[in-house]
């Protein structure tokens, strides 16, 4: 591969804010949720670079074909591999690709095949447009994918505040958790925070009936939440943004409900090796690292807790929640999905449309 902009790139970042930048020298998107991507392509060359630095390139056969087909013969471009569900965009799916079996990545490639979202252009040709301001490199990456055509999309883009605003509520449903805010000016500056986000955020109360143990061992590294759904308690994900000194208080702040919690404890059965085997529970090996210890230690779910998320998808969290407070005046079975508003569906094909 011979390009301006060889792999690995760390990608560009954005830091989080309460509230969109005002209108000027921005220029606002979608922000996607998927996997950050880098595409690198010369010729019949591809690669897939991740925002930590590791290639994706086996994993996404039918976005290398894409980005073959309908990409500038020799580039650099910056955006993100989403796969789009009946309910929008589907993370879980994303997750179910980094597989080690080669069949059961291709199997999935037709199931459920992915596209990529270019937001970003480094390279062209000869030219490493890193130095150069956004608004060149993104009127530079309108021009050379003019006519892209799916799987492979540009980006929407405004420079309106208000219509931005509006993408940010109106296209949750599709499953983007927000609107990114670049200034113009801008230099791509590699593993940076030098963009900004603003996240949907909103708060909960659960029970909070699990943790596992920090990878030191004797403090608590993250809190098991459930919402209880038709008579069971789903675990619908964590908590682990802790302080060292809060990681430890909690240790004492949980010990007395570890006694006698496995007696009629709703997922006392996922300590079996088969359950894990089968179902994305609290206990099951990690995608990511088969070697990383996701055992946990179940507590008796009568403790409540408020925590703050951005985003529901399905019934289960996107992100870890960041624990608030506890809620000792809430009653743990009265903690369900009925608190929780719904994020309207909205059409991904009006997502892509927009601002275009």
């Amino acid at each position: 591969m011979r390009l301006p902009v060889l792999p690995p790139v760390a990608p560009m970042l954005a830091k989080a804010a309460a509230a969109l930048p005002d209108a000027g020298d921005v220029l606002y998107e979608p922000k996607w949720d998927g996997f950050r991507c880098i595409v690198f392509r010369d010729g019949d060359e591809v690669e897939l670079g991740s925002r930590k630095e590791r290639p994706l390139t086996r994993y996404f056969p039918e976005v290398c074909a894409a980005a073959r087909a309908g990409l500038p013969p020799r580039c650099v471009i910056d955006g993100e591999i989403v796969i789009a569900g009946a309910g929008g965009l589907d993370f879980d799916a994303l997750l179910n690709r980094i597989h080690p079996a080669d069949s059961r990545v291709r199997m999935l490639a037709r199931e459920t095949p992915a596209s990529f979202v270019a937001f970003d252009l480094l390279a062209l040709g000869d030219r490493d447009l890193r130095g150069e301001p956004f608004s060149l490199r993104r009127q530079l990456l309108e021009a050379e994918l003019a006519s892209v055509e799916p799987p492979l999309h540009l980006t929407p883009t405004t420079r309106d505040r208000g219509e931005a605003q509006d993408w940010f509520t109106r296209f949750e449903g599709a499953g983007l958790d927000g609107v990114v805010a670049k200034p113009l000016g801008l230099p791509y500056r590699e593993g940076e925070r030098v963009m900004i986000k603003v996240k949907h955020e909103r708060t909960a109360d659960v029970v909070v009936a699990g943790f596992r143990w920090h990878k030191s061992g004797d403090v608590v590294g993250s809190l098991l939440l459930g919402l209880w759904a038709g008579g069971r308690l789903q675990h619908i994900g964590v908590s682990s943004a802790f302080t060292a000194k809060r990681r430890l208080a909690l240790v004492e702040e949980l010990a007395p409900f570890r006694e006698s919690a496995i007696d009629g404890h709703p997922w006392a059965a996922w300590a079996e090796a088969e359950a894990h085997a089968k179902q994305r529970l609290p206990g099951a090996t990690s995608r990511w690292n088969a070697n990383k210890d996701l055992s946990f230690v179940l507590l008796r779910p009568e403790l409540v807790a408020e925590v703050a998320f951005n985003q529901l998808q399905g019934d289960r969290l996107r992100h870890p929640a960041q624990f608030i407070r506890w809620r000792p005046d809430r009653d743990a079975n009265t903690c369900t999905y009925d608190q929780l508003e719904p994020a309207v569906p909205q059409e991904l094909s009006e997502v892509f449309a927009a601002g275009r």
